[in-house]
């Protein structure tokens, strides 16, 4: 694997170190996770936000749950 160095000011250092610690994780993967939580968040916010958008428009959102409705998703879960 290989690495790089990114800057960060001492606040975030130290409560990197400090997450890192509680885990038992190295800094390194303590500011993976990190990374990941945050791509989830912005996701999610994301989805809310386009969401949000689609029920702005009563004949859209009507659209939307029509399609959602017939579609069949074999999964096997009833």
């Amino acid at each position: 694997m290989s690495t790089t160095t990114i800057r960060v000011d001492r606040h975030t250092h130290a409560r990197l170190i400090e997450m890192s610690r509680s885990s038992g994780d190295s800094l390194t993967e303590t500011v993976r996770q990190a990374a990941d939580a945050l791509r989830r968040v912005r996701l999610g916010l994301r989805v809310r936000q386009q969401y949000t958008q689609l029920r702005s428009d009563p004949g859209v959102w009507a659209d939307y749950l029509a399609e959602a409705e017939a579609t069949h998703v074999t999964d096997g879960i009833d």
